[in-house]
């Protein structure tokens, strides 16, 4: 038996929450709900949850709907990758991967259509950590680093 490739399988794991963040995020747009709606009464006395800030951004104007189907698609075009991004930095970063993916825990959790793409975006950026502590390197970035100067 072999070791698992943990970037390998987190970059799997990314396009598969991506994809269904862009999706979630497609349904959010028409059905607008947003998740934390059921904590809307007075959880102590003087003050409470104040759901305003939800409402406007999510049931009102689709903010987080629209921020999400943009960071969606970007990072599906990041781990496919997009021809124009294979040559650049940003396609060896599995950083900014974590980074990303952890934006797109915190948005796709706010509305409801969103909590499994939270989920699944969560565990991926899990699995980026681990591979990254691991040391892990992508074997299609090895071929593209130290060409700035190719222009």
């Amino acid at each position: 038996m072999g070791n698992l490739v943990w970037h390998e399988y987190s970059r799997l794991t990314a396009i598969t929450a991506s994809i269904y963040g862009v999706w979630a995020a497609f349904f959010g747009l028409f059905y607008r709900k947003f998740f934390w709606d059921f904590v809307g009464g007075t959880l102590r006395d003087p003050g409470g949850f104040h759901a305003a800030i939800f409402i406007s951004i999510i049931v009102k104007v689709p903010v987080v709907q629209i921020l999400t189907m943009l960071l969606g698609m970007f990072i599906i075009a990041l781990e496919f990758p997009l021809p124009q991004l294979k040559s650049l930095a940003i396609h060896r970063s599995i950083v900014l991967r974590i980074v990303l993916l952890l934006f797109q825990t915190f948005l796709t959790i706010l509305f409801y259509q969103g909590t499994n793409a939270a989920i699944w975006s969560f565990m991926a950026a899990i699995c980026y950590t681990r591979a990254q502590l691991l040391g892990e390197t992508m074997a299609e970035a090895k071929g593209n680093r130290g060409k700035a100067g190719d222009a």
